[in-house]
């Protein structure tokens, strides 16, 4: 099953049905738009993406057609609907979609041993509970996002097979 579900033309296809489903949250309801416009829970997609991905590489290629997905959906639902959208977030979010690969690769790491894989953790972490609470209102949403967060990268298991 998970071998399915984690095959890069899926995860592209999830990529672009939550694209949509972004844009017409920020549209319509104010709680689930309001969830999906902050860097936490894209954060934990891609961290469930990569840690679950078979190895670094299949890490890599999943995350950036995800992000690619979304972008692609979200930009072209934002024309279609004639929402509000900017130039500058294109851009923005188009390199960080172009450097999410190297994001991938080192949180793949963060389910082996050692202490790299603590420190990776920690900070990715540190960047979710940092962009809720400075860039963006930090709420109760937050708060059991980033709580999951923890418990996929601190308690929860992965078997790998390599």
């Amino acid at each position: 099953m998970k071998n399915k579900i984690f095959n890069p033309i899926i995860i592209f296809i999830i990529g672009l049905i939550l694209g949509i489903a972004s844009k017409l949250f920020d549209i319509y309801t104010e709680i689930l738009g309001n969830i999906f416009s902050e860097f936490s829970i894209w954060i934990l997609f891609g961290t469930l993406i990569s840690i679950y991905s078979d190895n670094k590489k299949k890490a890599m290629i999943n995350v950036f057609l995800f992000c690619i997905g979304m972008l692609i959906t979200y930009y072209l639902t934002a024309y279609i609907t004639h929402s509000v959208y900017g130039w500058t977030f294109i851009k923005g979010w188009t390199l960080f979609a172009c450097v999410s690969p190297v994001f991938a690769y080192f949180t793949w790491m963060t389910k082996e041993k050692g202490i790299l894989p603590i420190i990776i953790r920690l900070g990715i972490i540190g960047v979710s509970v940092f962009s809720s609470m400075f860039l963006f209102t930090f709420d109760i949403f937050d708060l059991i996002i980033n709580l999951i967060l923890v418990y996929f990268l601190f308690f929860k298991k992965i078997k790998r097979f390599n």
